[in-house]
Order: C-alpha cells, then structure tokens, then sequence
C-alpha cells in the first residue's frame, strides 16, 4: 500500500545571539514545525507553526535550508505516513516570551548557543540532528 505523503514546514529561528530556538516534546528536543494547511503556502506555513508552537511575534523568515523525511504510524488516519518536512532559516529580533503550546505537548522552549548545541543533539531525532547541522554548515558561507 502507498504511503500518504504529509506536507511540513518549520523553522531554524535564531535571535540577536545568535542562538537557535529548540522545543521540548514527548521527551526529545525537537524545532518548531507543523502541517501545511490547505491553501497556504509553504514558507507561510512555517512561520505560522513557529509562531504557534513558541509565541514568537514578528518572525523574518530566510531561506529554505532543507527538507526532511521521517516515516511513522499516524494514530489518527490509522496509517502509515510519511512528512515530508521543509526547513526555512528565520529570525526573531528583541526580547520575546517565549510560549510553549501546550497542546502540542510542547513542555520547555529554550534558546541554544552554537557551542552548547552538541548536548541538545543527543537527545533528539536523526533528521534534526542533519538539519542542524545543514543550518549551522550554510552559515559558513
């Protein structure tokens, strides 16, 4: 049986700092994403679900980093799925409170230096871990 493709978008969204913003759910740290609504584009779509997942206001959003793909069980459809993930470099100027949405299972939201993230990363999801990594490799450049 063909797998359903879901259609994703999130954010690597850095502040003033330079830090890169991480959520904690269902006991890994993870980065601010969602489904992409019907209708909406995608890079819109990615700011929307930062926005929602964090309480961040008045996001810049950058370049398409990359795009992931995980494949899981959706308890919801009762079938096999997979999201396909687009990833948008983004920025968040100021001092903001930061609000995890708590309905999403979001328990912690942090701001993470460059130099602390290795910590982060391991506890984590692969496809994460090389989108970081991808971040972190176009700010070479």
């Amino acid at each position: 049986m063909k797998k359903t493709t879901i259609i994703a978008a999130g954010g690597l969204v850095s502040n003033d700092a330079g830090e890169l913003l991480l959520i904690y759910r269902r006991g890994f740290w993870d980065l601010p994403k969602g489904k992409l609504d019907e209708g909406e584009t995608i890079e819109a779509c990615a700011v929307r679900e930062v926005e929602e997942e964090t309480g961040l206001t008045n996001i810049q959003s950058g370049k398409l980093v990359g795009i992931t793909y995980h494949e899981y069980f959706d308890e919801w459809t009762q079938r096999d799925v997979v999201k396909e993930t687009h990833w948008f470099a983004m920025h968040a100027g100021g001092t903001q409170q930061l609000v995890p949405q708590l309905e999403e299972d979001i328990k912690d939201i942090k701001w993470v230096a460059q130099k602390d993230i290795t910590g982060y990363l391991q506890n984590t999801y692969k496809n994460i871990v090389n989108i970081v990594n991808q971040y972190y490799a176009s700010l070479q450049v």
